[in-house]
């Protein structure tokens, strides 16, 4: 019989969202336009709101060390991603697949800055929704769920977005009016967007709370005392 405990299972979903955003949230499509306003956003907007909703998931259901745990693994999956990238495209190809090495490199080659300033930014944010949802968790003896999951992703992701497009596209060689204004015209639409979309995932965490607390006193309940 194919089963799957939950806790595994959130935990793989976890990695899918860190890693697929990693790899595949390069590309950009057209979200909104309105005569020459154009917003573009990343594919990756989907999966970013869901990875600080499973994070109050963990928190809520097992609490905050536990959701720290996960989130140093999960950075330590992105790091090795990035390594493995590295090694894969500095080797010679087959003959059989040279045709498609320059394709190959092209979809797994990233700037360096850019990873860093991807791998820097969430591990900021992700530490400081957290100790945000905790906080609050605390002054409000556990009530208002949505309340402190979309304060503490509000807050994270604003942190996520300016930290990465300031790391990734701050220009030196250009005046600090400048870069503000340019950086503030992609932090702001989205950082907006990404609040959207957590609030649209706000009935995925108490659909996760209470999908991860059937298996929590399961667990409690079949558990053996020791002698």
């Amino acid at each position: 019989m194919f089963k799957i405990q939950k806790w595994d299972l959130l935990v793989a979903v976890y990695v899918f969202c860190i890693v697929a955003s990693e790899l595949m949230g390069a590309k950009t499509f057209l979200l909104f336009q309105y005569g020459s306003f154009v917003l573009n956003a990343s594919v990756a907007i989907f999966l970013f709101p869901l990875i600080f909703t499973i994070n109050d998931i963990i928190i809520e259901v097992h609490g905050k060390e536990r959701a720290r745990s996960v989130v140093r693994s999960g950075l330590v999956v992105v790091f090795l991603t990035f390594l493995f990238s590295l090694l894969a495209i500095s080797l010679p190809p087959s003959a059989r697949f040279g045709g498609t090495e320059a394709a190959y490199d092209a979809i797994f080659k990233s700037s360096a800055r850019i990873a860093a300033a991807s791998l820097i930014a969430l591990a900021i944010s992700e530490f400081t929704d957290i100790f945000i949802f905790a906080k609050i968790r605390e002054r409000m003896h556990g009530r208002a769920l949505w309340f402190r999951n979309n304060v503490s992703n509000f807050s994270a992701q604003f942190l996520d977005t300016t930290l990465f497009m300031f790391l990734a596209f701050y220009a030196l060689n250009r005046p600090v009016a400048d870069n503000i204004s340019f950086l503030w015209s992609l932090i702001l639409p989205y950082w907006l967007l990404k609040c959207l979309m957590s609030v649209i995932e706000t009935p995925l965490v108490y659909a996760g709370v209470r999908w991860l607390r059937t298996d929590k006193v399961y667990a409690v309940a079949s558990a053996k005392p020791t002698v």
